[in-house]
């Protein structure tokens, strides 16, 4: 593995429009490492025009790329794929200075995120349309699909690979063009992907990256050319409210994946143990900075102490450290703002009667740590009950029957990702139906699969990235009337 020094001069500070160019006016901004809040480098600040730039150069490959035989198209995704995995180690430490994540979270990532090109690599030659004889005996119906045309995706800071890769994946493998507008927070991954991208035999145009430390401004044109036709948004419900309202001017198709506050209900007959297990995997992947991590435990009084004293022995072998550290498996929150609001929600649960059962405070000196937590005995008023923590905090929360069990899990305007423990299948497969969710984990902590559909309902969003479904998200059905 290169050192950091060598990986950061190797990776694109350029937008990427056919190749690295500088932004309108060379203006740049910089990329703070989360362990140490000191710039890791600095990269192009987009402007308005820059963005245009990338939407004429998707627009005047698009024809072409929609043209590209799928097996040539599946023959690109898969080399990209390929890279990925041969430099894992590189995407793996670039994400981890520019993120804060431990260096096993990213690299486990970059696994995750370069699936997506495999996973559409191998959809992009099973795109189904039918023929069949209208039951009037009149006419013949031929389904067809089609790529719905240039994209844009604004990708957020949390899963700077990842989040990019499942909606690059199927847009190309559809035949889409897409210009990407990652996080200011996290760049350098994208920018690092798009020249592995180029290098796999991607025609210039068919993917640009415009960086921008002012994401409304820059994508505002975007969004008002009619010869933009889809949005793809992964972020907070707020932003994302604010996109659909103005992605409506234009009748953009949209996927929207936003917020979560996902709920780890514990029933009395679950095995303890592994609901422990399940807790850390739902709780501490990427550092609680996951849309899918368990934002509230509710579990059966009959099990609630010897669940809570289990999860805190388990929270006390994590290590809080610089993610770099080959030794710490909890990195730095991205930011002051986070770390902000992870100690106001704490806070709040503390000041109206939940007890600490550890963790509980910012140790405070360079960078933006917070410890692994717990809170007991947590008040229905607190607010960390009603909004997303996005941090290493688990307050733990007590019902007595499956009804209020269920109930509780439900009492959200959001409905992204559930988790549930039970060894009675019956119930099992009520409580998978009864919860509000897009998606579901029965006695399992991590869910996310480049073979399975992800997506929400309620507040947290529509349509479906991954699985079967993914590719949908950039196709359209024609029907054609034959005699």
């Amino acid at each position: 593995m290169v050192s950091e020094r060598e990986l950061l001069e190797s990776v694109p500070t350029q937008l990427w429009i056919g190749g690295p160019v500088d932004a309108t006016g060379g203006a740049t901004f910089p990329v703070e490492n989360p362990a140490t809040g000191e710039p890791l480098t600095h990269v192009a600040d987009a402007a308005p025009a820059d963005a245009l730039r990338a939407l004429d150069a998707a627009v005047a490959v698009q024809d072409e790329w929609a043209a590209t035989a799928a097996r040539e198209r599946a023959e690109i995704l898969r080399a990209v794929y390929d890279r990925i995995v041969e430099r894992t180690e590189d995407f793996a430490l670039l994400m981890t200075l520019e993120m804060g994540k431990a260096l096993q979270e990213s690299r486990n990532e970059v696994r995750y995120g370069a699936e997506f090109f495999r996973w559409f690599s191998e959809e992009a030659a099973r795109i189904h349309g039918r023929y069949q004889t209208a039951p009037t005996g009149t006419g013949r119906i031929v389904v067809h699909k089609q790529p719905v045309g240039p994209c844009l995706a604004i990708t957020p800071w949390n899963f700077p690979l990842a989040m990019g890769t499942r909606k690059i994946g199927p847009a190309l493998a559809a035949g889409c063009t897409m210009i990407v507008k990652p996080a200011s927070a996290t760049p350098l991954t994208m920018l690092l992907l798009a020249r592995l991208c180029a290098e796999a035999g991607l025609p210039e145009g068919v993917l640009s990256v415009i960086t921008s430390s002012h994401s409304g401004a820059v994508t505002e044109p975007l969004l008002t050319d009619p010869r933009l036709r889809k949005l793809t948004f992964t972020g907070s419900t707020e932003v994302g409210k604010t996109l659909v309202e103005k992605s409506a001017h234009g009748l953009l198709r949209t996927s929207m994946e936003l917020g979560g506050n996902a709920p780890f209900v514990v029933f009395e007959d679950a095995d303890v143990d592994a609901a422990v297990s399940g807790a850390m995997l739902a709780k501490l992947r990427n550092g609680g900075e996951a849309c899918t991590a368990a934002n509230r435990f509710h579990v059966h009084n009959s099990v609630r102490a010897e669940f809570t004293d289990k999860f805190v022995a388990a929270m006390q072998e994590v290590k809080l450290g610089p993610g770099s550290d080959p030794s710490s498996t909890l990195g730095p929150l991205i930011n002051q703002d986070q770390l902000d609001t992870v100690t106001e929600l704490v806070d709040d649960a503390v000041a109206k009667g939940a007890e600490v059962r550890i963790g509980g405070k910012a140790p405070g000196g360079q960078g933006y740590y917070y410890p692994a937590t717990i809170l007991s005995d947590v008040p229905e008023a607190a607010r960390i009950l009603r909004e997303e923590v996005f941090g290493p905090v688990a307050p733990i929360i007590g019902f007595d029957t499956e009804e209020e069990g269920l109930a509780a899990a439900n009492d959200t305007e959001f409905g992204l990702v559930a988790y549930a423990y039970t060894r009675d299948l019956d119930r099992a497969l009520r409580i998978a139906e009864g919860l509000e969710s897009g998606m579901v984990g029965i006695n399992r902590g991590v869910i996310s699969d480049p073979a399975a559909p992800f997506g929400g309902v309620k507040a947290s969003g529509f349509g479906r990235e991954g699985g079967f479904e993914g590719i949908d998200e950039y196709l359209s059905t024609k029907y054609i009337a034959l005699p």
